[in-house]
C-alpha cells in the first residue's frame, strides 16, 4: 500500500490565515468530518489538502461527491499550485465517467495512482469488479457530507464497508459547510458521524474564535448598509401572501395533528426547502390525506415563489406572472370549492392581483370606446408602470462611486476599479443589465414632463425599459386571451350541456349558483374577478382596452433609434465593434454561485462590490477576500428592502445557522465516542460457522454448513440502487454482472426482476414486463418478480384517499392490478413478491436462498444468449450509455441488442448496414424495423 504523504515533497499551500491554516493540520493529521461555515472557503482547504497527497506522487486519493464545477474548480486549482510548488511528481485531479473514460482506461488509469473524483456507483462497481484494487486506495474525501444521511447514505456506505474490509490503513474525511442538515432527528450528529465510518466531528462556525480573530482584524472590508422602503403597492402585495401561506399552515397544523409541527411557522415557509420539509413529513400518511390538503402542500410552493418574484420581477413581468398562475389554477368545468387551490377564495389573494394589475395600469375602458387619435387613450386608462425601487438607489451609488473615482482617487493598490454588482440569479442580472444600459434613454413623454418640471438634468429612469416590457406584455396578453377562448370553448358548451344533469342532482336543494361564467365577459380592466364558485377568475382585457394602452404606449422617434434586445449576435465585422477595456472602466453583474463566488472575486479583484440582495454566505467571502489581501481595498454597498421578506429570510438564515452550531457544539460536548470495529476481525470463528449452518431441516434434510458467504449475482445496471448495498451489508457477497435475464441471480433456479413502482407502470404499458417474465419463464425453474416500494411511503398500490373516485374495471386496460392479473395468469410459475422497503427485499433475498446452492455468475451471465455469444459474452465489457441507446430502438429485444453489441462496433456502424445485412442477423421483420427507424425522415 502506497504511503499516505511524502514529508521531503516540496508543497506550497494558499492557505493566509491562521484558521485555515489549523484547520488544516487537523484534518491533515486524522480522520474526521468537517463541517465549517458557509462563505469561509470550504474548497479552498480540501485543495491544499488535495494538493498536499498530489505532490508526493504515491497515493491513489478517492474524491467522491463533487458535481461538475466543483471538479472544475479542483483541477484547475491543483494545476495551479503544481506549477507553484514545481511539483514533478503531481498528477493532478482527473474525473472518472463512464460516458468519457472507457474501462480498459479506467483500470490503466487506477494502476497509475492520483487523484479521481469519482461518483459512488463508479466507484462500487469497479471494487466489486476488482477494477479498482482496495488495497492501492490511500484514502477516501467525501463532499457534500450533509447529503449522506441516514436515506441516502446507502451508496457510500456500501463503498466504504468494502473499503473498510480490504483495506485497514486508509483514511476517511468528510466535508460540509451546510450545518441545518445535522440537526433534524434524535442525535443527527451522532448517527451522520457513524454513517460515514468517522468518529469525531470538527465544528467551525463563525463565531470560533480564530475565525472572528482571522476574519476581524485591522483588515476589514468597509460596508455601506443601504435599507430601501418598499412601495406601499409591493408591502400590501407581500403582507396579503403572507397571510395566505397563514391560513395555509394553519389548515395544514389542523389537518394533521398528529405530526411534529414545531418548524411549520411562517419564518419557516420563507426558505426553499420549507415545501420539502413538511412533504418529507406527510409522505408516510400521504395516502389517507384529503385532497385539501395535498393541495395546501402545493401551493405553498406556489406562495413562495409569489414573494421570490414581488422582490425580484419588475412590475410587468411580475403581472404576467400573476397571469400564468391564474391559467395553471383555471378550473376545469364544473368545479366546486373543494376541487380548487384554498387560497384563491381568499380576500387577500383578491388583494394580490389587484394590485398588482394597479402597479402597472390603471382604469377600464369598454368595447364601444373608439380612438380618436393614433395615440388616443380614454381618460379612464392610465398606464403606471411602477419602477422597483431599488432601481434608483442603485443609480445614485453608480453615481456616488464615479464621482469619488473622480475627486477622491485613493492610494494605488493591488485592486482594480471594476465594479461588481451580484445578483440572486441570472434573471435578476438580464434585468439589471437592461436598466443599467436604458436608464438614461427619456421617452418623449417624460422628457416632456422634466422639462415642464425645470430639471436640466433629468434622474436616472426605467420609463423606455417598462414602456418595452408592457408592449412585450399586452401583445402576449391579447394572444393568451385568443388561445384560452379556443381552448374553453368546448369545455364551456359541457358545462352548459351538463347543466340540467347537475341541476336534478339536488335533491330536495337549489343548485350552488345559477349563473354560469363566461369567460371574458366581465368588466374589461377590471381586475381579478370572482368566478362563479368564489375563485379568482382570470381578468382578460377587452379589445378596446389592449389596443388602447398598445396606442399609448408606442414606441417614440427617441425608443426607436435605440438599440433592441439581441438573442444571439453573430459577431460581425468585431475588429470594428470589439476591443480590449481596461478593467477600472468594467462594470460586471454575476449572480450568486456558492464558492464559485470565491474564483471571481479573485479574477476581478473588485475595489467596489454591490449586493443587490443579501447573501449571508457572499458576505463571509468578502471578508475572507479582505484579509488575505493586505493591498486591496474593497467598498461594499448591502442593499435591502426594509420591512420585507428578503430581510427576513436573510436574518432568519444568520440565526438559524448560529442555532444549528450551537446544537451541534452541544451534543458534540455529550456525545459518545464512535468505535466502529470490523466485524470479520474480532468474530469468534464458531460464532461465523454457526452464521453459515443451516438450521431448516424440516422434512428429512440433514444439517449443512458452508464456509462461503452467501453470493447474489447483480446486473450492473442495479448497482445504483439502494439493494446491492443493504445485501453487501448482511455478508452477502455481491457479483455485478452484464445479464441478460433478470435482475437478481440469487440461486440456479431462483431469477428475480425487481421494480419500483415508477418502472412497474411504464414497463407494463410499453409490453416490456412481459418479455421479460418470459424469458426468466423460459430459463429458469423459479422465475419471481419483486415489486419494492419507497420505505418513505405508503405499502400500497392505491391511495386510499383516490379509490372513491376510480372505476376500476377488471377489463380496463388501464388498470394496474387488471394488468397485473393477466401478467400471473400468462405465466403461472411467475411468483411476485411485494416488498415495503429495499431493507425487507434484502431480509427476503436472504431468507429465499437458505438451503439453496449459490450461483455461477459465468453462467448467468450467458443465459438468454445465442450460441455463438456465450464465447464472447465473459470476455468483453460493453459501455452502458450505447446499449441503452440500442435497447430504446424498436423491434430491439435484449437478445438482439445482445446479438447487435457483439457484432456492431457502434451504432454508427449499425446504422450505414445494408437492411439486407441487418435482416440476416436479427431476421427480416425485426430488420426491416430496425433499417427503417435509422433512414426514418425527420419532416414527416
Amino acid at each position: 500500500m502506497p504511503n499516505e504523504s511524502n514529508d521531503k515533497a516540496s508543497v506550497k499551500l494558499s492557505l493566509s490565515l491562521e484558521f485555515q491554516q489549523d484547520l488544516f493540520q487537523e484534518v491533515r493529521s486524522e480522520d474526521e468530518l468537517v463541517i465549517l461555515a458557509r462563505g469561509l472557503g470550504l474548497l479552498r482547504i480540501i485543495t491544499n489538502l488535495l494538493h498536499s497527497y498530489d505532490a508526493a506522487g504515491n497515493n491513489l486519493i478517492v474524491v467522491v461527491g463533487a458535481d461538475d464545477r466543483e471538479n472544475g474548480w479542483l483541477g484547475e486549482a491543483l494545476a495551479e499550485h503544481a506549477a507553484i510548488s514545481m511539483s514533478s511528481k503531481a498528477r493532478g485531479l482527473r474525473v472518472v465517467n463512464t460516458d468519457l473514460v472507457t474501462v480498459g482506461t479506467r483500470e490503466a488509469m487506477y494502476a497509475q495512482g492520483g487523484i479521481f473524483s469519482i461518483t459512488s456507483r463508479i466507484l462500487i462497481v469497479d471494487l466489486l469488479s476488482t477494477l479498482l484494487n482496495p488495497g492501492t486506495i490511500t484514502g477516501l474525501i467525501v463532499l457534500h457530507a450533509d447529503k449522506y444521511s441516514v436515506n441516502l447514505s446507502l451508496e457510500h456506505q456500501h463503498a466504504k464497508r468494502y473499503l473498510e474490509e480490504k483495506n485497514k490503513a486508509g483514511f476517511l474525511k468528510a466535508f460540509s459547510d451546510n450545518p441545518e442538515p445535522f440537526t433534524t432527528g434524535f442525535s443527527p450528529l451522532a448517527t451522520m458521524t457513524r454513517n460515514l465510518f468517522l468518529r469525531k466531528p470538527s465544528l467551525w462556525p463563525r463565531f470560533h474564535v480564530t475565525v472572528a480573530k482571522s476574519l476581524e482584524g485591522r483588515k476589514k472590508a468597509e460596508v455601506i448598509e443601504l435599507e430601501v422602503p418598499m412601495t406601499d403597492a409591493m408591502t400590501d402585495i407581500q403582507n396579503a401572501v403572507l397571510e395566505c401561506v397563514e391560513v395555509s399552515i394553519g389548515e395544514l397544523k389542523k389537518a394533521n395533528t398528529g405530526l411534529e409541527m414545531e418548524d411549520w411557522t411562517v419564518d419557516s415557509a420563507l426558505f426553499k426547502n420549507f415545501d420539502t420539509i413538511v412533504r418529507r413529513q406527510l409522505d408516510p400518511v400521504w395516502h389517507r390525506l384529503s385532497w385539501k390538503t395535498k393541495q395546501i402542500a402545493n401551493d405553498l410552493t406556489v406562495l413562495r415563489g409569489i414573494l421570490h418574484s414581488l422582490l425580484t420581477y419588475d412590475a410587468v413581468s411580475f403581472n404576467r406572472y400573476l397571469d400564468t398562475i391564474l391559467a395553471a389554477h383555471s378550473p376545469p368545468p364544473g368545479s366546486t370549492r373543494q376541487s380548487q387551490s384554498p387560497w384563491l377564495f381568499l380576500d387577500a389573494a383578491h388583494t394580490i392581483f389587484d394590485t398588482a394589475k394597479r402597479r402597472v395600469y390603471t382604469g377600464s375602458a369598454d368595447d364601444g370606446v373608439t380612438l380618436a387619435t393614433p395615440r388616443g387613450l380614454p381618460d379612464t386608462v392610465r398606464p403606471v408602470l411602477e419602477e422597483q425601487p431599488k432601481w434608483a438607489l442603485l443609480a445614485d451609488v453608480l453615481g456616488e462611486i464615479e464621482h469619488d473615482l473622480y475627486l477622491n482617487p485613493v492610494i494605488r493598490d493591488d485592486s482594480n476599479g471594476t465594479i461588481l454588482i451580484m445578483c440572486s440569479d441570472q434573471a435578476t442580472c438580464r434585468q439589471l443589465r437592461e436598466y443599467l444600459q436604458n436608464m438614461h434613454v427619456q421617452p418623449e413623454a417624460v422628457a416632456e414632463n422634466s422639462d415642464d418640471e425645470g430639471d436640466s438634468d433629468p434622474k436616472p429612469s426605467a420609463a423606455f425599459m417598462m414602456r418595452r416590457k408592457l408592449r412585450s406584455y399586452l401583445n402576449w396578453k391579447r394572444d393568451f386571451s385568443k388561445v384560452s377562448a379556443s381552448l374553453f370553448a368546448e369545455n364551456q358548451k359541457a358545462l352548459s350541456g351538463a347543466s340540467d344533469t347537475r341541476r336534478d342532482g339536488y335533491h330536495g336543494k337549489g343548485p350552488p349558483n345559477k349563473r354560469r361564467r363566461v369567460r371574458g365577459g366581465g368588466v374589461a380592466a377590471s381586475g381579478p374577478s370572482r368566478a362563479a364558485n368564489g375563485s379568482i377568475s382570470i381578468a382578460e382585457g377587452k379589445a378596446a382596452h389592449v389596443a388602447g394602452l398598445l396606442a399609448e404606449i408606442q414606441p417614440t422617434e427617441t425608443e426607436a433609434q435605440q438599440k433592441g434586445e439581441i438573442g444571439a449576435d453573430p459577431l460581425d465585422d468585431m475588429e470594428d465593434y470589439y476591443q480590449m477595456f481596461d478593467m477600472g472602466d468594467l462594470l460586471v453583474v454575476h449572480p450568486y454561485d456558492g464558492d464559485m463566488d470565491e474564483h471571481v472575486l479573485e479574477e476581478i479583484r473588485p475595489r467596489y462590490v454591490i449586493m443587490y440582495e443579501p447573501d449571508a454566505a457572499f458576505i463571509r467571502r468578502v471578508e475572507l477576500y479582505r484579509s488575505s489581501h493586505n493591498d486591496r481595498n474593497v467598498r461594499v454597498y448591502f442593499m435591502y428592502y426594509g420591512g420585507s421578506v428578503e430581510e427576513q429570510r436573510y436574518l432568519s438564515a444568520v440565526r438559524r445557522e448560529k442555532d444549528a452550531f450551537t446544537r451541534l457544539i452541544r451534543e458534540k460536548g455529550n456525545m459518545a465516542v464512535t468505535l466502529t470495529l470490523d466485524g470479520k476481525g474480532v468474530e469468534d470463528p464458531q460464532e461465523q460457522f454457526l452464521r453459515t449452518v443451516n438450521t431448516r431441516i424440516a422434512g428429512g434434510g440433514r444439517l449443512a454448513a458452508t464456509a462461503e458467504p452467501p453470493r447474489v449475482v447483480v446486473d450492473v445496471r442495479e448497482v445504483r440502487s439502494s439493494l446491492p448495498s443493504l445485501l453487501h451489508g448482511q455478508n452477502v457477497v455481491v457479483v455485478p454482472c452484464m445479464l441478460t435475464v433478470g435482475d437478481y441471480i440469487l440461486t440456479p433456479d431462483i431469477c428475480v426482476e425487481r421494480k419500483s413502482i415508477s418502472d412497474l407502470i411504464s414497463s407494463l404499458k410499453d409490453g416490456r414486463l412481459f418479455n421479460q417474465a418470459e424469458t426468466m419463464q423460459l430459463h429458469y425453474k423459479s422465475p419471481m418478480l419483486l415489486i419494492e416500494f419507497d420505505h418513505n411511503k405508503s405499502f400500497t398500490l392505491e391511495p386510499f384517499a383516490d379509490l372513491s373516485h376510480i372505476a376500476s374495471r377488471a377489463d380496463n386496460p388501464s388498470d394496474l392490478q387488471s394488468k397485473l392479473v393477466l401478467l400471473a395468469l400468462a405465466f403461472p410459475r411467475l411468483k411476485i413478491i411485494w416488498s415495503s422497503s429495499p431493507y425487507q427485499t434484502a431480509l427476503i433475498f436472504i431468507e429465499l436462498k437458505k438451503t439453496l446452492p449459490e450461483p455461477d455468475p459465468i453462467k448467468a451471465v450467458q443465459i438468454g444468449l445465442g450460441p455463438g455469444e456465450k464465447e464472447d459474452a465473459t470476455g468483453r465489457i460493453f459501455s452502458q450509455t450505447p446499449r441503452d441507446m440500442l435497447r430504446a430502438i424498436p423491434a430491439v429485444s435484449e437478445k438482439v441488442a445482445a446479438r447487435l453489441v457483439l457484432e456492431c462496433g457502434s451504432l454508427w456502424e449499425l446504422a450505414n448496414w445494408a437492411e439486407a445485412e441487418i435482416s440476416e442477423l436479427v431476421g427480416n421483420e425485426a430488420g426491416r424495423q430496425i433499417w427503417r427507424f435509422f433512414h426514418r425522415s425527420l419532416f414527416e
